[in-house]
């Protein structure tokens, strides 16, 4: 994730009006950097989970390549009602949301600067994505009893891009936050915090997958 930038490229230009500034241009490449390359990896899981949910719709006894043994097992996943919670397959989302992230990766990377409220309102829909992500881990988990290799490929993309949003839509001004607390919050950033919250998150949640299903996890 970021820290603050090195001499000469370590303080953000003043306000505008409106309270935005422009970050420096280490944080723009890494987190853009970041967010088109997770969007991607989540884009291609989630062709993946579509192809396997058409086959399984074809036949619910198909043998899928990541069913590897019994916490592995993608087409138990797949055949619950937790898979189509919209009834149509959760990882259509991911055809439909990942592309908008990335076109906001390399515009971002190519210095386009998004109106506020459109980053704002990316950033509450990536938000939402993220807890769905982690519903359906938590059903997987403790409901239906399986892992899916694709899905946790998704949510830990999903982790990565939605903290490398937020930590560019806190450095730009784009939370609509009481200046105060924006400043408080630009410092949380640029010393580092946010890497050690995301790095405590995933650490947290391998914990309690190991607590779970024990060293056969591995």
């Amino acid at each position: 994730m970021v820290h603050d930038a090195p001499s000469g490229d370590a303080t953000l230009t003043a306000p505008a009006v409106d309270g935005r500034v422009t970050p420096p241009d280490r944080s723009r490449y890494f987190l853009f950097g970041e967010m088109l390359i997770f969007s991607i990896v989540s884009l291609v899981a989630s062709f993946v989970l579509s192809y396997d949910a058409l086959v399984l719709a074809g036949n619910p006894d198909a043998e899928l390549a990541c069913s590897i043994n019994a916490i592995f097992d993608c087409a138990k996943v797949g055949l619950t009602p937790q898979a189509n919670v919209f009834g149509f397959p959760n990882a259509f989302l991911g055809l439909i949301s990942e592309p908008v992230v990335m076109t906001i990766a390399v515009l971002g990377l190519s210095r386009i600067r998004f109106p506020k409220w459109f980053m704002f309102t990316a950033n509450i829909f990536y938000f939402l994505g993220v807890v769905f992500a982690y519903w359906l881990l938590f059903q997987s988990t403790f409901v239906i009893g399986a892992l899916c290799p694709w899905c946790l490929t998704v949510t830990l993309a999903t982790t990565f891009v939605f903290f490398s949003m937020t930590q560019w839509n806190i450095l730009e001004g784009n939370l609509y936050l009481p200046p105060a607390a924006l400043e408080k919050a630009r410092a949380f950033v640029k010393a580092g915090w946010m890497t050690i919250v995301l790095i405590a998150w995933l650490a947290a949640v391998v914990l309690l997958e190991v607590l779970k299903w024990g060293f056969f996890l591995f």
